[in-house]
């Protein structure tokens, strides 16, 4: 019997050892994949889902179905990517997917489209794409990345208006493209980046110093702008709209469905970089302050938006196969709509027909289930509250 025995425990351990290197070889698999480097991609999400989701006769290539994505881990890739959609003038259009592995005709079709000027702060376009391009140079250290990153802050700091702010386009500032837009994060999204060249963040180390001086003097222009479009009703300041004008600074009318109103999206990502200025000056800290007391005092209590169902319905611009209704909850977080009214800060809402209304209700559903009429994005500022009153506004905390 001991033979036997002998050739089973060795079998045993056999087993076991192939076990071990098994499982060692996938933990070391895990471990070299959580090594690869990759860049985030998140700034191109909004851009890409106008792409697939969103049906806009002005494309100049639209998707294909099963067509594969570059991995993320695929830096150089994406980065040659985004050097093919950059325009001569150095910015980018808006709605295309950086990630999307391009035909060669629709290759061919993006690069003759090079002198075209549909070049936009508008879904994250241009200034996610610098990030990205600094990003993969100081990964990869390839020449043409810093170009490319290059031209496109010599871009933006061009798009600059002489009170600071940047419009939703340019050089195309027909309509309401010409307006100081929060909307989306555009100008917010420009000021982002700017700062991080001011902080000297390291992918942005090969920024000249003529460069940065005149990044520094567009930044300041740029808090100057937010500070005078700060929304004052009644003699206090409140918080900002979606887009205002140009040249008096007041809210103003963008798409039929976006009225001049106050926005708590869009004024919750100004607060936050107000926030991020070390030595605030008194204006700069009154603006969060004044912001921040308008906010708490807009939230919506017990209220509930649930997402459910609906027969699938094709639109001229997309396909819903879903609807949002309002529901009573009176253990539901704080919320808010994306517009109050100027002058009553009532909820409101807004059809294509431009005809405001004031319950999601009443909103036809295909502008129901495909704008964000709600939302929670004023609890990122309040979470971020505390330490900076503590810090810069210890006498004066408003939420209480």
């Amino acid at each position: 019997m001991k033979p036997y025995f002998l050739l089973f425990e060795r079998i045993i351990i056999l087993s076991l050892l192939v076990s071990f290197l098994t499982i060692n070889s996938e933990a070391q698999n895990e471990i070299n994949a959580k090594n690869e480097q990759a860049i985030d991609t998140s700034g191109f999400s909004d851009s890409a889902h106008h792409w697939y989701d969103i049906y806009d006769e002005d494309k100049l290539i639209n998707y294909l179905s099963n067509r594969p994505k570059y991995k993320i881990t695929e830096i150089e890739k994406i980065a040659d990517n985004i050097l093919l959609f950059q325009k001569t003038n150095g910015g980018w259009p808006k709605n295309y997917d950086m990630l999307a592995i391009l035909t060669e005709e629709q290759k061919d079709t993006v690069q003759k489209a090079k002198a075209l000027t549909n070049t936009t702060f508008d879904n994250g376009a241009t200034h996610s794409q610098i990030e990205y391009l600094a990003e993969a140079y100081s990964l990869k250290r390839i020449e043409r990345f810093k170009e490319g990153c290059l031209k496109g802050i010599d871009f933006m700091l061009s798009a600059q208006y002489p009170n600071g702010g940047w419009p939703q386009y340019y050089p195309d500032t027909s309509g309401y493209r010409k307006y100081i837009t929060f909307n989306d994060g555009a100008m917010i999204g420009v000021m982002k980046v700017l700062q991080k060249i001011l902080t000297r963040e390291r992918q942005y180390s090969f920024v000249d110093s003529a460069r940065y001086e005149k990044v520094r003097e567009a930044f300041e222009k740029g808090i100057y702008c937010i500070l005078k479009c700060q929304i004052k009703q009644n003699g206090k300041l409140t918080v900002w709209g979606q887009q205002h004008d140009n040249i008096d600074l007041h809210p103003q009318n963008a798409r039929a469905f976006e009225p001049a109103a106050l926005c708590g999206d869009e004024s919750a990502d100004i607060v936050l970089l107000l926030m991020s200025l070390d030595n605030p000056s008194k204006e700069v800290i009154a603006a969060i302050q004044s912001a921040i007391k308008w906010l708490y005092d807009s939230r919506i209590l017990g209220t509930r938006v649930n997402t459910i169902s609906a027969p699938v319905t094709v639109y001229k611009y997309s396909t819903s196969a879903i609807d949002r209704i309002v529901v009573k909850d009176p253990d539901a977080p704080p919320i808010w709509t994306r517009f109050y009214e100027l002058g009553t800060n009532r909820p409101l809402f807004c059809n294509r027909d431009k005809i405001t209304v004031y319950s999601l209700a009443e909103v036809d559903r295909e502008r129901r289930s495909g704008y964000t009429w709600y939302h929670y994005e004023p609890e990122r500022v309040f979470k971020k509250y505390p330490e900076w009153q503590r810090r810069w506004a210890a006498d004066n905390n408003v939420l209480e």
